[in-house]
């Protein structure tokens, strides 16, 4: 805990960054024999769920490097194993990536020994979520919605609202919603909350759910203490959140598209919706350590990472979108409606995760800094 409250103090100190920061890799080498990856679950697959998704088998034979990943389910998890050390890549959400930058846990890549750079999507090759001082601190992975995941058997339309989930109601089959529901295990979440509180209060002047001002901060912690009286379980880890779904009488809850497609290809009753306060999301992005052991066989991966039969075959297991525009043709597990059905065109209607820092644009420079994100929503979780 002490390594991520010192990324969140670091992140409020420096998110000003002094002087231009160079690729530390200059030519690539023979690879090390192994590459150390930190990654969401579902994100890197070796066939070991089903034979028919692996992405990681063939570049092992052809790279020579053994692909060894460590699963983490929040972005927090993921900055604290960074700061730790041993490992050479991340696949880090937009409220991670500063944080590690600003830390000085990942340097800047060299586009040029990623051949296939030139085919990332335009809309992310500078995001500001990885890129600082037009550095390239990595490389876009995939992108996607958090939307949410309903029961078919108590909705039998879907839900027009996240109301389902903030506010104590009877739901269509004639049951509160009290208990049947979850909310993420985040301080990111908060965000949900500013988000709903935008379509819903715009006295409230939210522009941005992650630049929020006192009041409109404190808005939305009371909202998530309502919430904390409806739901069963605060989820983070998606296999029990899967689980809950199937056993433990769960009917809604803010998810990821990995979750749904899971219980689907289970023959779940569940499906999952974009409500009409829209959503936030996540474009996630490979990072290499400021000190990766491995740093050959990590660019050999970033380049692999890229190709559009690795894109595709990702998007099609965890529901996402490709950062590669050409994996959403050809690909036999995505399908040529693929990325139509995961939401490629709604990618200007996602308010993607950044880390919330106190100088904001929207507020005057008067926001919440993420640190009291990551204090107060531990407090509402507790029941304070």
């Amino acid at each position: 805990m002490n390594s991520f409250l010192k990324s969140c103090t670091a992140l409020t100190v420096a998110l000003a960054f002094s002087g231009q920061a160079i690729a530390q890799v200059k030519e690539l080498g023979k690879g090390e024999g192994e590459v150390n990856i930190v990654a969401w679950p579902g994100y890197i697959e070796r066939g070991e769920t089903d034979k028919g998704y692996d992405w990681v088998t063939a570049f092992e034979k052809e790279s020579g490097c053994k692909v060894n990943v460590k699963t983490a389910n929040t972005s927090d998890e993921m900055v604290s194993l960074m700061n730790e050390g041993g490992f050479d890549l991340v696949t880090a959400s937009g409220d991670a990536s500063l944080r590690l930058v600003a830390g000085k846990r990942v340097q800047p890549i060299n586009t040029d020994l990623i051949p296939s750079w030139k085919a990332v999507d335009d809309r992310l090759k500078d995001a500001p979520w990885f890129t600082v001082d037009k550095v390239h601190y990595g490389v876009p992975y995939q992108w996607g919605p958090n939307i949410l995941m309903y029961n078919t058997e108590v909705f039998k339309e879907a839900p027009k609202s996240w109301n389902v989930v903030f506010e104590e109601m009877k739901l269509p089959d004639g049951k509160s919603n009290k208990g049947r529901v979850q909310a993420y295990d985040g301080p990111i979440h908060i965000a949900d909350a500013a988000n709903y509180l935008m379509f819903h209060k715009p006295e409230l002047g939210i522009k941005d759910p992650y630049e929020l001002n006192e009041d409109q901060y404190k808005a939305a912690l009371d909202l998530l203490r309502v919430q904390r009286t409806l739901v069963g379980r605060y989820w983070h880890d998606a296999a029990i959140q899967v689980d809950d779904f199937q056993n433990e009488g769960v009917v809604a809850s803010g998810s990821w598209p990995y979750q749904v497609n899971t219980l689907i290809a289970a023959k779940k009753p569940v499906a999952s919706t974009v409500p009409e306060e829209g959503v936030t999301g996540w474009a996630d992005t490979t990072m290499m350590e400021a000190d990766a052991a491995h740093p050959n066989c990590a660019y050999m991966w970033l380049e692999h990472s890229l190709s559009p039969k690795v894109q595709g075959d990702v998007s099609a297991w965890f529901g996402s979108l490709p950062v590669v525009p050409a994996a959403c043709k050809g690909n036999e597990l995505l399908g040529e409606e693929g990325c139509k059905t995961n939401g490629y065109d709604n990618f200007d209607k996602i308010k993607f995760w950044k880390t919330p820092v106190s100088k904001c644009v929207t507020q005057n420079n008067q926001c919440v800094p993420y640190y009291r994100w990551v204090s107060d929503y531990i407090g509402v979780i507790g029941g304070r």
